[in-house]
């Protein structure tokens, strides 16, 4: 079994947590076909409903007094990161249940509070391109600017918002085969395309 907890707080950006999410709940889809029960669950400090940095509103599973044992950790971005780095209570739940997980993860500026509460300080992390300098100035941290997701141990971190869908793809391939990654990104029909890549206009455009 394996559980995943993704932290919520006001200001989360959306896409940060809700794409992991949509990424570790069909892959316990999947693999309940194998008699296995995992489950992801919400976590906020409070039972509230939490607004998130795009005005959606999420009522959260457990407060951080009242979670299941967690076995990954989410931790999204956006501008709530900014206020939530100087929560004590936040940052020391997330030290303490960082150093009992067996995988702690982030997305974007989500790497901020790791490197607060310690689990990415001395290591290699991803975050948006929009804040690389700032964390870097943080110091005690190597920022990689060239890459989705970066993987130091047992820390996974990736860049900005749709980041997020590909490190955790690659987690639930590390924890349960690459061969069922495969089949949670077929189920979610993953495979980006994104129109208007290139710069150029397409053909027949005004």
């Amino acid at each position: 079994m394996t559980t995943y907890g993704l932290l919520l707080f006001d200001g989360a950006e959306e896409l940060d947590f809700t794409g992991p999410w949509e990424v570790f709940t069909v892959s316990a889809m999947v693999r309940q076909k194998t008699g296995a029960s995992d489950r992801a669950v919400l976590i906020a400090e409070r039972p509230d409903p939490v607004r998130c940095a795009k005005g959606m509103r999420v009522l959260p599973d457990h407060t951080l007094a009242d979670h299941p044992p967690l076995d990954v950790v989410l931790v999204p971005g956006g501008v709530g990161t900014r206020r939530e780095v100087d929560n004590p209570v936040v940052i020391e739940w997330l030290a303490k249940t960082a150093a009992a997980a067996q995988w702690v993860t982030s997305v974007c500026t989500g790497a901020l509070l790791l490197h607060q509460a310690g689990p990415a300080r001395g290591r290699r992390v991803a975050t948006h391109y929009s804040f690389e300098d700032t964390l870097e100035a943080r110091g005690e941290v190597t920022v990689v600017r060239d890459a989705r997701y970066v993987v130091d141990g047992s820390l996974v971190t990736s860049q900005g918002v749709s980041a997020g869908i590909d490190m955790a793809l690659w987690l639930v391939g590390r924890l349960h085969g690459r061969d069922h990654a495969r089949a949670v990104r077929r189920y979610i029909q993953y495979e980006p395309a994104p129109p208007y890549l290139a710069d150029e206009p397409l053909p027949g455009a005004s």
